[in-house]
C-alpha cells in the first residue's frame, strides 16, 4: 500500500510537471526567472507552523521555476497577521502580478482581497487552504480525511480504554476551513465513543495557546482522567505535550498530530506523540505550481486539474485533492525515510538511538 502511495505521488509530480513544460516551452533563461516572464505572487500565512517556510515554499519555489523559467516569484509570509496579509495582497494587485498563491491567514476575512484580485484579473489559487472569494482554482488535501485517521488513530491507541475515554480536543484555528474539516472528520470517527472532556479552538494554531489549554484542561479533569489528547496538528501536539509533562501526568496519554515535522517525528520515536498525518509536500506543491504557472499564462486550469471544488460564492472551479497517510511509529520508515522526507541520521539524533533501534531506523 505504501508503495502504491508513493507511486501515485510520484505520477501526479510527472504528469504535472510534463504539463507546466509544455505550457511555458524551453526558452532557455535561468531558473531564477526574468522581469520579462509571468510575475507569481506566493502568500503564505505563517512562521509558526513549520511546513510553510521549510518544506511548502521551497518544494514551491523549485517546481516554478522548473516549469516556467522565465516566472518570477514573489514571496510574502503574513506571520499569522491578517492585515499584514491583506497589505501583500495589495501590494501584490498594483504591482501587477500575473497569478497569486494563496495560503489565507483567515479565509473570510481575505475574501475582499481575492476579490480585488479577480477585478483585476489576477486569478487566484487557494493552496492547501480553501480560501472565500472568487478563487481560480484550489489545492490541497481531503481535510475530513485528516481528520478520520487522527481519530481512528487514537482509538486503536487508546485501545481498552474505549468507549467512554475522557479525551481533550485541541482544534486549530476555526477561521481557517481546514481546522474545521479535520474537527468534522474526527468526529464522526470519535462520537459516540469517547468523552469530551474540554475542547478548544487554538488562534493561529499556536504552540503556546496549546500548552496554556491543556494546563487548563488538567486543572479542570485532574492528569489521571486524560485518555487521549487530539491535537488537530503537531504545533499543538507539541504544546500539549510540554503541558502533560510539566504537570507530571506519566504515562502520556496518545496524542494525535499533523503535517510530519521533524521534531515530532522524534516525539513519536521517543513514545511521546502517537501518530502524525503526513501530508506529502511534494505531489502539492508540484499541482499548486503547477496551476499558479498554467493561471499566471491565462491557460485553462483543467488541464493542470483533475478534481472540482465549490467555493464560497457557490461556483465550482478546478482542483487537485490530494490523499493524506496516517504514520505512527512502525511506518516512519517506510513513509518518511524510504519516501525521502527525512534520513535516519534527521530523525535518530543521540539520545534517540536506543528508540531508532527499537523502531527499526537503522
Amino acid at each position: 500500500m505504501k508503495a502504491s502511495i508513493r507511486n501515485a505521488a510520484l505520477s501526479m509530480i510527472a504528469i504535472l510537471t510534463a504539463v507546466g513544460l509544455a505550457a511555458c516551452g524551453t526558452d532557455g533563461q535561468s531558473a531564477s526567472g526574468t522581469e520579462n516572464g509571468p510575475k507569481i505572487g506566493v502568500l503564505l500565512p505563517d512562521s509558526t507552523t513549520a511546513r510553510w517556510e521549510t518544506q511548502d515554499r521551497p518544494f514551491l519555489e523549485r517546481k516554478i521555476h522548473e516549469l516556467c523559467r522565465t516566472c518570477t516569484i514573489e514571496h510574502g509570509n503574513a506571520k499569522g497577521d491578517v492585515a499584514m496579509q491583506q497589505q501583500q495582497m495589495d501590494s501584490m494587485i498594483s504591482e501587477g502580478v500575473d497569478a497569486i498563491l494563496l495560503v489565507a491567514v483567515d479565509s473570510r476575512a481575505l475574501a475582499a482581497s481575492v476579490r480585488k484580485a479577480e477585478e483585476a484579473d489576477i486569478p487566484v489559487i487557494a493552496y492547501d487552504r480553501l480560501s472565500e472569494g472568487p478563487i481560480a482554482g484550489h489545492v490541497s488535501f481531503d481535510g475530513q480525511e485528516v481528520g478520520r485517521l487522527q481519530g481512528r488513530a487514537l482509538l486503536k491507541a487508546m485501545g481498552d480504554e474505549v468507549p467512554g475515554a475522557e479525551i481533550v480536543m485541541m482544534n486549530g484555528d476555526p477561521s481557517d476551513p481546514n481546522a474545521v474539516l479535520f474537527k468534522e472528520g474526527a468526529l464522526s470517527v470519535l462520537s459516540g465513543r469517547v468523552k469530551i472532556g474540554k475542547e478548544y479552538d487554538t488562534i493561529q494554531w499556536r504552540t503556546e495557546a496549546a500548552n496554556l489549554n491543556m494546563s487548563g484542561a488538567i486543572a479542570a479533569l485532574g492528569a489521571g482522567n486524560i485518555q487521549g489528547v487530539y491535537a488537530a496538528n503537531d504545533s499543538l501536539a507539541a504544546g500539549s505535550i510540554s503541558a502533560l509533562k510539566a504537570n507530571k501526568v506519566d504515562p502520556l496519554p496518545p496524542v494525535t498530530g499533523q503535517d510530519a515535522e521533524l521534531a515530532a517525528v522524534r516525539r513519536i520515536v521517543r513514545g511521546d506523540q502517537y501518530m502524525t498525518v503526513y501530508k506529502p509536500f511534494p505531489p502539492e506543491a508540484a499541482a499548486g505550481a503547477a496551476m499558479a504557472v498554467a493561471a499566471a499564462r491565462g491557460e485553462n486550469l483543467d488541464r493542470v486539474a483533475k478534481d472540482k471544488v465549490r467555493t464560497s460564492e457557490g461556483k465550482t472551479v478546478p482542483a487537485v485533492m490530494l490523499t493524506p497517510v496516517s504514520v505512527t511509529v512502525g511506518n516512519i520508515k517506510d513513509v518518511l525515510v524510504n519516501g525521502g522526507v527525512y534520513t535516519v541520521r534527521q530523525i535518530c539524533v543521540p539520545d534517540l538511538v536506543a528508540a531508532c533501534e527499537k523502531a527499526g531506523l537503522t
